[in-house]
């Protein structure tokens, strides 16, 4: 850690599912604001994840009046960007997830077989998720620096997953030591750009094997770059965690549709980050299975001429060619220039039964 003494999570589990290294990763689809405020919509999104490929949605729950004021002074004006021109309030209360919508949509995932869980942004809407059974809370890298809150959430013992967009690496080890003195002893924390959409150059995904050794704990990614390439990559580093913002289509609009995934897209990426997961393995030199039968097609010695019982090998009636059994191609100067024990045909594999002991 960036001080102190270095700790460390115990196992991740949600919904049975073990969420670290070596497992493969947690595929999270973040319905955020592409319902677009109709709740027929969220239900199809969480539908269609599922199909997609993710383990887990996750919604956030707020209101506009949890959030911020309703204030358009200049620093409660967004400039720039995807919401530009909004205020912090107006955008809030175009984005959020109805309250009274968490019981159908927690409903749907235990019909679906999918962990569902949420973004809490104050004490109350923890006290609601809580009622719901929310299996493990996420803090938002906007959040990080909200100690208190990350003390609240910490209390209800559930695992934690925090972003750690725009957190000092000092910034980061506050609210960790915070989770863990309040009582959170499962923790992910996801590497993070807050950019939407974020340049893939901004991505430093070597800072995931930096976090988890720094803090102990298994690392993922939240990830807003376009595409599935960054994610990929972070799957095939070690990210036990993927969060993608999900959508049935852009064209279709919302305050994050720019820079959310497709089902089609969202699928593609949970596959090739799976692959990618497995592919990196173990440090291993020991031949694959799967390789077995191919050790034939490496070269060996071969003769290449018929040769005479006494006849020398030479460089005209021997040669290193496939397949592989004879003797290994390093042999083969230490078998020029000896005599044939008995003849040999051309095509025969030259082992050392067929050198004589000159």
């Amino acid at each position: 850690m960036a001080a102190g003494k270095k700790s460390t999570s115990g196992p991740v589990v949600v919904g049975g599912r073990v969420i670290g290294p070596g497992e493969p990763p947690w595929m999270v689809a973040e319905l955020s604001a592409n319902h677009n405020g109709d709740i027929d919509r969220a239900l199809e999104l969480m539908r269609t994840a599922k199909t997609a490929g993710a383990d887990a949605v996750k919604l956030q729950t707020y209101t506009a009046d949890t959030m911020t004021i309703d204030c358009d002074a200049d620093d409660f004006r967004i400039s720039g960007g995807p919401w530009d021109g909004y205020t912090l309030y107006d955008l809030y209360r175009e984005a959020h997830t109805p309250w009274e919508w968490h019981d159908a949509l927690y409903e749907e995932g235990r019909r679906l077989g999918l962990t569902v869980f949420s973004t809490p942004f104050d004490a109350s809407s923890v006290e609601l998720l809580e009622r719901l059974g929310n299996p493990v809370y996420k803090i938002a890298s906007f959040e990080l620096v909200d100690l208190p809150l990350i003390a609240y959430v910490a209390k209800t013992g559930k695992p934690m997953i925090m972003s750690t967009g725009m957190a000092s690496l000092g910034e980061i080890e506050d609210a960790v030591t915070c989770a863990r003195d309040n009582g959170c002893d499962a923790l992910v924390l996801l590497h993070c750009v807050s950019a939407y959409p974020a340049p893939p150059a901004d991505a430093n995904l070597r800072t995931l094997s930096h976090l988890a050794e720094a803090f102990g704990v298994a690392t993922g990614l939240s990830d807003h770059t376009l595409g599935g390439s960054v994610a990929v990559a972070a799957a095939a580093l070690g990210a036990c965690v993927i969060e993608k913002h999900f959508t049935m289509r852009r064209a279709d609009g919302g305050p994050d549709s720019g820079f959310s995934m497709e089902p089609e897209e969202f699928a593609a990426m949970a596959a090739d980050c799976r692959t990618a997961a497995a592919a990196t393995g173990r440090i291993h030199y020991e031949r694959e299975s799967s390789e077995q039968e191919n050790v034939i097609f490496r070269r060996s010695i071969y003769a290449v001429r018929d040769i005479a019982a006494g006849e020398r090998f030479t460089e005209q009636n021997i040669r290193i060619i496939r397949p592989g059994h004879g003797l290994a191609p390093k042999y083969f100067p230490d078998v020029l220039n000896r005599s044939a024990a008995r003849p040999v045909t051309r095509g025969t594999p030259v082992s050392w039964s067929l050198v004589a002991d000159d």
